[in-house]
């Protein structure tokens, strides 16, 4: 193999500086897509490897990242004896003598927009590495199994494909959306049924009996209290766990494909991790229930049915929220031709958050920091906001939240003096905030970014 062959392989899997291991993973991913029903064997020195060990480090590597039970943090570690070589040397030595056991998670909890609590779990920093090293692995043969119709946690796929991918089958007709929610997924996923369907692949034990440590790995809640996962769950905040998820619900869009291929129904998948929809023209009896039979009885998962929803975009008023994204069918008031068409772009609670984000930035508890730095964190959010949205038609929404954010600037700025703010480099505000070099939401940008 030649030397830009290899460089092209590494640059591929975004590995310039570890080109062994992109070999690696490339001769993974081929074996995997020639032998589908292929169970890899030899997984675990691979794992072990010095250059995946240190391309694992370097992908979990973040600055001020909360820390895991032990209360280590990556910048006492890059300051300890031995620094990270003797880390990660350390690290490779137990898993080449089988000896790491992986460590309890720290539970955390954050506030979901609904006001519930989301549970996470925080692995030390030594099993986030060794996670990611296993990650490295096998990421590429299971790769090659997914399916076309998920997105979630997965490379070169994002939720902006996952919008594009619903507004191009309503446009085709398929206005018909059975939209799903999974009642703590993460937490409910069964080790048995998800152990199952990793040894359709991998037959190689010390790999499993990694896998197999961090599911039954404890949680130590906020008040020191350990509690079992009692045979369910990954959880979420875990390396490794969006891969996992991804491995199960991959099984569920095998099987309901096979039944609506045995009932003669023609529908899409559309998925983003644990949030997904069906698509269709028209349902045929029994098929939904059919659906929620695999995810219950088949897949052991629990449907949220007060969230779950059957729609129709082609009706009145209807519409579909995923993902952030707001779908709906509009009247054409341009043109006078009263035809309906689709929109769709951030939804209304994205937009009233991003403003409620840009407030406390603008807040007054603010105003003895410079204008530069206040101008630098709302840049920073907009930029993040508007390019999640770099697909659809986000023009009015964007003109709403710049009008907004120009308001609480001026306001800001108005506060920060005993009087009235005078201006200094333009004549009105708009053109005060230019000079401070403030980002306007612009839909040509993000598409350019985007690109």
């Amino acid at each position: 193999m030649t030397e830009e062959e290899i460089a092209s392989i590494a640059a591929k899997h975004r590995m310039a500086k570890f080109p062994n291991l992109a070999l690696t993973r490339e001769r993974l991913s081929r074996k995997a897509k020639a032998e589908p029903k292929f169970r890899f064997y030899t997984l675990y020195g691979r794992v072990v490897d010095e250059e995946t060990i240190r391309c694992a480090w370097e992908r979990v590597w973040k600055k001020d990242k909360a820390p895991g039970v032990d209360g280590q943090t990556f910048e006492a570690i890059e300051r300890g004896e031995g620094g990270v070589e003797g880390f990660l040397a350390s690290i490779q030595r137990e898993l080449k003598a089988k000896t790491y056991r992986a460590s309890p998670v720290r539970r955390v909890y954050i506030e979901k927009a609904n006001g519930k609590m989301r549970p996470l779990g925080i692995p030390t920093i030594k099993d986030r590495v060794v996670q990611m090293a296993v990650k490295l692995v096998i990421e590429p043969i299971f790769e090659e199994d997914f399916h076309d119709c998920s997105f979630g946690f997965r490379p070169n796929r994002s939720a902006q494909d996952a919008a594009e991918r619903i507004a191009e089958k309503v446009k085709k007709g398929d206005a018909k959306v059975y939209d799903a929610d999974l009642s703590s997924y993460f937490d409910t996923i069964p080790h048995d049924k998800l152990l199952a369907a990793l040894e359709m692949r991998i037959a190689d034990g010390s790999v499993l009996k990694l896998i197999r440590q961090w599911l039954k790995a404890c949680a130590k809640e906020p008040n020191g209290v350990m509690k079992s996962p009692k045979g369910r769950g990954t959880p979420q905040g875990g390396v490794i766990s969006p891969l996992l998820s991804n491995i199960y619900l991959h099984w569920f869009e095998t099987i309901a494909s096979l039944t609506a291929k045995a009932m003669g129904q023609a529908m899409t998948i559309v998925r983003y991790a644990d949030d997904f929809v069906l698509l269709a023209k028209r349902w045929k009896d029994g098929f939904l229930l059919k659906v929620e039979d695999i995810l219950e009885g088949r897949m052991g998962l629990t449907v949220n049915r007060e969230k779950t929803k059957v729609l129709d975009l082609d009706a009145e008023r209807s519409s579909l929220v995923f993902l952030g994204y707001e779908f709906r069918k509009v009247r054409d008031r341009l043109f006078g031709t009263g035809r309906r068409y689709l929109h769709f772009g951030p939804s209304s609670k994205s937009v009233k958050r991003v403003c409620r984000e840009v407030h406390e930035l603008t807040h007054s508890r603010n105003v003895l920091l410079p204008v530069e730095t206040v101008v630098e964190r709302v840049n920073r959010l907009l930029k993040g906001w508007g390019a999640f949205y770099s697909v659809g038609y986000p023009h009015r929404v964007f003109r709403k939240v710049n009008h907004y954010v120009l308001k609480r600037m001026a306001r800001f700025l108005n506060r920060k003096s005993q009087r009235y703010y005078r201006l200094k480099f333009a004549d009105t505000y708009y053109g005060e905030m230019t000079h401070y070099g403030l980002y306007r939401l612009a839909w040509a940008d993000v598409r350019r970014t985007r690109d």
